[in-house]
């Protein structure tokens, strides 16, 4: 079985955990677009361009399954992904956790990036899942860039920002960039409040990797051996994880298994 995930840097790097968890014996393929990155910035029609370029590369591999693994680009890029690719190539978008955040009751803070903090997308989304539950929308200035270059101080000044502006009665944080998950134990211990109970932290990895799973047919198999390969793609081309990934542990898991060649 080999499944694909792209994204414009290493916040595909929580969902290829995750699938790597579930399914060790899978061979992965990894298209970043260093070359195009930060995909935030771009207007939609030059970052969905930017996506299918990095999804056809990706494609060329004959994966199974392609995993959008980033918000941003699902927004603005998922219906042209899936109608260049699919049937052949079932396309999984990462959607933000709001619906099992919200069945908790709340209140509920969603970090996110300032592009999607009150954009149309995410309020369609809390009106949708989120209907009688308090909800606040929490801009993260500079933590997916931060997390992207694994930058310690830029990380912990764009967390502690981010905490000032989260409600104290917060009882759940859906982490809506998939760069976050990166950093979740270090949001969690900035956002909990002594006497609070235990903060409830949401991400979307787990259930996008069991979605890849479902889509072509397979079962989690946890216990199987790692004999799976991953293979990156650099704006198209084969290369290495970028350094940074190694900062974490969920690059480190990839670490160890060999390219396919």
């Amino acid at each position: 079985m080999k499944i694909a995930l792209m994204d414009s840097g290493i916040g595909l790097l929580a969902a290829t955990a995750a699938v790597r968890r579930l399914r060790p014996d899978a061979d992965l393929v990894l298209s970043l677009d260093p070359d195009g990155m930060p995909w935030g910035p771009r207007t939609p029609e030059d970052l969905t361009a930017r996506a299918v370029a990095v999804a056809e590369a990706a494609a060329a591999h004959r994966p199974e399954a392609l995993i959008v693994g980033c918000n941003t680009a699902t927004v603005h890029a998922l219906p042209t992904l899936r109608a260049r690719l699919e049937p052949d190539i079932p396309v999984i978008g990462t959607v933000p956790a709001i619906k099992p955040a919200a069945a908790g009751g709340g209140p509920v803070a969603i970090w996110a990036t300032p592009a999607t903090t009150g954009s149309p997308y995410q309020r369609g989304l809390i009106e949708e899942f989120a209907d009688g539950v308090t909800v606040a929308e929490v801009p993260c200035w500079g933590l997916a860039e931060a997390v992207e270059h694994a930058d310690e101080t830029a990380i912990d000044a764009a967390v502690a920002a981010a905490a000032a502006l989260t409600p104290e009665d917060v009882t759940t944080v859906v982490l809506g960039c998939t760069h976050y998950e990166l950093v979740a134990e270090r949001i969690r211990a900035a956002v909990q409040r002594a006497g609070r109970p235990p903060l409830v932290l949401h991400g979307s990895a787990g259930a996008v990797a069991a979605q890849a799973l479902r889509r072509v047919g397979a079962r989690p198999e946890p216990a199987a051996a790692t004999t799976g390969t991953v293979t990156v793609l650099l704006s198209g081309r084969e290369g290495v994880l970028p350094a940074p990934a190694l900062a974490y542990a969920e690059g480190r898991l990839l670490r160890a298994a060999s390219p396919v060649r």
